[in-house]
């Protein structure tokens, strides 16, 4: 009987020591962080992308602005007999 608690004691600690030397190296690795680039002028990220997001909607409105001027060009063209 003694024998038999001595080796369930033995074991425990065994397992103990396994799980405790784990969680200590654990704690030496260095953590995760991402790499994100740095744009010039800029030192945060998230500000860089919603300076991009107000370029390209300023750039769907010159694209619009020009469809419009487009249309109304070849509406002009077919007035005077030249459409195509």
């Amino acid at each position: 009987m003694a024998h038999r608690t001595i080796a369930r004691l033995t074991m425990i600690g065994m397992l103990l020591a396994v799980f405790t030397l784990g969680y200590v190296c654990g704690l030496s690795t260095p953590r995760a962080s991402a790499q994100l680039p740095q744009v010039p002028g800029m030192s945060n990220p998230l500000a860089a992308a919603g300076q991009m997001g107000s370029s390209l909607t300023e750039m769907e409105q010159h694209v619009s602005g020009l469809q419009k001027n487009l249309d109304a060009l070849k509406k002009i063209q077919s007035m005077l007999g030249g459409g195509k």
